[in-house]
């Protein structure tokens, strides 16, 4: 059984069709790819499978229960993690505190929530700077953070939205590893991800959305060697030349 089955999502804002009858299944365990042009509607999946929207129609399945019309605190409860494009740290907490605070949503023994709060900052190499403030992190080690604060929640399926954006090449090289890893932690793991490379290194497969719709799926080799998706990409790159 899928461990995430998603049955022709749709969202319009108005007139604009943001989704449109997206339908695609996640493996337990797997890795699984997200990409497109800007626009594409690729966070606005995310938004629809971790519940801060509302789908205009089409059905979401965890592990057999459709949980459409769930809110986002009781999808977390039943597995669905993520982070954001953003990195917004709580002002006047530490690093430690930061990744704490969801796990004290569900965890009412603070001892028990800071060790598993270390145990997330463990698996991401930010032990060191439990005490820090983090506005005095890199940006790098802010993204580590985010990743961190998922982790605390206990997903069986991670949502990463661009864990790799603004950082330097050799940035995005140290924390690639981080994304198996995850997985062979017992993580099933859907990514979005502008570089391109980086993601289909890691991958499975991947889908690939333009302008709302779903245009590809398969393997890293197929995807790239779509001519639909090559069309998207170029066609964004002339655009914006």
């Amino acid at each position: 059984m899928a461990l995430l089955s998603v049955n022709r999502l749709t969202k319009a804002f108005g007139g604009l069709v943001a989704v449109a009858e997206v339908s695609f299944e996640i493996a337990p365990g797997e890795i699984l790819g997200l990409i497109g042009p800007n626009g594409a509607g690729k966070t606005t999946i995310f938004n629809l499978l971790s519940g801060l929207l509302a789908p205009t129609r089409g059905a979401i399945v965890l592990e057999g229960q459709e949980i459409t019309g769930m809110p986002t605190f009781r999808r977390s409860r039943m597995g669905i993690g993520r982070t954001f494009q953003i990195v917004r740290p709580f002002d006047g907490m530490s690093v430690l505190e930061n990744v704490m605070a969801p796990i004290l949503a569900r965890e009412r023994h603070p001892g028990l929530a800071r060790r598993q709060a270390l145990e997330a900052l463990e698996r991401v190499g930010l032990t060191v700077e439990a005490g820090a403030d983090p506005k005095g992190l890199t940006l790098a080690r802010r993204k580590r953070l985010e990743l961190a604060r998922a982790l605390a929640t206990r997903p069986k399926l991670l949502l990463l939205d661009e864990v790799l954006a603004g950082l330097n090449p050799v940035e995005v090289q140290e924390a690639l590893p981080l994304i198996p890893r995850l997985r062979d932690e017992g993580v099933t793991i859907f990514i979005i991800e502008h570089i391109m490379a980086a993601l289909m290194s890691v991958s499975d497969r991947v889908l690939v959305m333009d302008q709302g719709a779903l245009i590809a799926a398969g393997s890293p080799a197929e995807v790239t060697a779509n001519p639909r998706v090559i069309e998207a990409y170029l066609g964004e790159e002339a655009t914006s030349a």
